[in-house]
């Protein structure tokens, strides 16, 4: 957690260690800004990222924001969304595994934290147009991944 410290640290962001294995940040994007957490868990070896947006996902439009995920899942290489119950909003999480004793670097964190910011500002927009434009979701992920040429 010191390593995800000093990059915080070193970009400013926002941040609050919870426990010795857990840290909390709040990084800008393109769209909104995000609440991501780090957290080590001893059982399983491992370090996992979780990366949330600012998006309550109302009980009408869950089963269309359910299908969301599974579209935008489909297409991911590494990691994964969710829709965390409790709170009712979607998540992007992936965790490294690290077995064996092995330790994490400071490029490893740096590249987990990008990776959840990367997929958060690929797919957020998309989200936006299911929940707050009433989109299906295929709908919403063809709007959201129309590529364009340079910007206005």
């Amino acid at each position: 957690m010191d390593l995800v410290e000093r990059i915080a640290a070193l970009n400013e962001w926002a941040f609050d260690r919870s426990g010795e294995d857990e840290i909390s940040l709040s990084v800008a994007g393109s769209w909104t800004e995000y609440h991501v957490a780090f957290t080590w868990l001893e059982d399983m070896e491992a370090l996992h990222i979780a990366c949330a947006f600012d998006l309550k996902v109302p009980e009408r439009r869950r089963a269309e924001v359910l299908q969301l995920v599974s579209l935008a899942n489909e297409q991911l290489w590494i990691g994964h969304f969710d829709l965390w119950n409790s709170e009712n909003v979607v998540m992007f999480r992936h965790g490294l595994l690290l077995a064996g004793g092995a330790d994490v670097t400071a490029q490893q964190c740096e590249v987990l934290l990008d990776l959840a910011i990367q997929s958060c500002e690929r797919y957020f927009q998309a989200f936006q147009f299911v929940v707050w434009a009433g989109k299906s979701a295929r709908e919403a992920l063809d709007t959201a991944m129309f590529e364009t040429a340079g910007e206005a």
